[in-house]
């Protein structure tokens, strides 16, 4: 609410592109966007069942559509057909906002689907940059990341983190005068694809669920990570990353207790084991005596930490207006030139007739090389 009368002055009459726009959080900071009433909103994703249940959520909502022009758009952001739908525009956006991205960190065990998130949170970024160069009267751009990409663990979060690097490199075609601006932070409870939603998931289809034992997450709400990424995106300092001013001793949770309080929530409380048999075959007979069974599984997913960060090793964090966040300056790799032969390198892998393999190893090696310190941090996965 502090933040409602300069939001409403940059927001409103603007044409704002939301990329990725229809994922999770892409949609809560559009709603909280759509508030300050700007002339348009383009929503490109290429989930086009996505698109459809967003419209048909913001029609029933009950609430006014404070929009002009509100459009949608099933394509890729890095694909042919949004260069020429890009072009097309007879007006250029003063706002771009992108969450398109790869976000599990289990995808890493095939070393394709590293290329993939590679592609999507890397190559296609640069390539924005060169179709953005002459849009003239573009403001800002914000590309959400996430805490993984702090001290990477992951090759998820190492591309998160390279991202970073695609976002801020002066050796891409971002103009001069854009204000550039991230955001890491924590769990979004229900989000899609998120643990939580995967237990609600498990209850409708009477299933165990399933909970990492000894893990430690921070989590914050739907509505609270439209908020951050509006207030990141729009008015954050440009060349900085927004993180959440959270407390590992006061705000990190231990998971298996987030489970019980879910199961609570349910009227439900929780049997642990660590026996899937029992697990799944006691469903029912645990459920007539208000009882569910979690399984408590290893840490063993690839890079999967036991607890979180939103600062990396040499950033800073600094305190902003906003009690609730905090700022990191962006840091640049220690050879500044690795970036841009790293955007060579996968340019021509992604470009090669596929006749030498491709091994997660190679690809290691060619992200340490922008980010020396992964050789080290990368955690493979024990399965």
């Amino acid at each position: 609410r502090a933040a409602a009368a300069e939001l409403s002055a940059i927001i409103k009459g603007a044409r704002i592109l939301f990329i990725g726009g229809a994922g999770s959080i892409g949609f809560q900071t559009l709603r909280t966007v759509a508030h300050f009433s700007p002339k348009a909103l383009h929503v490109v994703d290429h989930n086009e069942n996505a698109l459809a249940e967003m419209v048909r959520t913001l029609r029933s909502s009950g609430q006014p559509l404070r929009v002009d022009d509100l459009l949608t758009m099933p394509i890729d952001y890095g694909g042919e057909p949004f260069r020429l739908w890009l072009k097309a525009q007879p007006q250029p956006y003063d706002h771009v906002l992108n969450f398109a991205a790869l976000k599990h960190v289990r995808s890493e065990k095939d070393p394709y689907s590293i290329l993939a998130m590679l592609d999507t949170n890397v190559l296609k970024l640069a390539r924005l940059s060169k179709q953005l160069a002459d849009h003239a009267g573009l403001k800002r751009l914000f590309c959400v990341s996430t805490d993984k990409a702090a001290n990477p663990s992951s090759m998820m979060g190492a591309t998160k983190r390279l991202m970073e690097h695609a976002m801020f490199s002066p050796t891409l075609d971002w103009s001069e005068k854009l204000s550039i601006t991230s955001a890491r932070f924590a769990n979004v409870a229900f989000s899609n694809g998120s643990l939580l939603q995967s237990w609600s998931n498990r209850l409708a289809l009477r299933q165990p669920m399933a909970c990492p034992e000894g893990c430690r997450r921070f989590f914050v709400a739907l509505p609270e990570s439209g908020h951050l990424c509006t207030l990141a995106g729009m008015m954050g300092e440009t060349g900085n990353i927004m993180v959440p001013a959270l407390d590992p001793e006061d705000h990190l949770m231990l998971l298996q207790d987030v489970a019980g309080w879910f199961l609570e929530a349910q009227g439900l409380a929780p049997h642990y084991t660590h026996n899937e048999a029992e697990a799944t075959s006691r469903v029912e007979e645990l459920a007539a005596k208000g009882r569910w069974p979690v399984l408590l599984t290893p840490l063993d997913t690839a890079g999967e930490k036991p607890y979180e960060e939103f600062v990396g090793a040499n950033e800073s964090v600094h305190p902003t207006r906003w009690g609730s966040l905090c700022r990191v300056p962006y840091l640049a790799p220690v050879d500044p030139a690795s970036f841009p032969a790293l955007l060579d390198d996968l340019t021509a892998i992604m470009a090669s007739d596929g006749d030498c393999p491709l091994t997660g190893n190679d690809l290691k090696a060619a992200i340490s090389r922008v980010e020396e310190s992964f050789a080290q941090t990368h955690v493979v996965s024990s399965c």
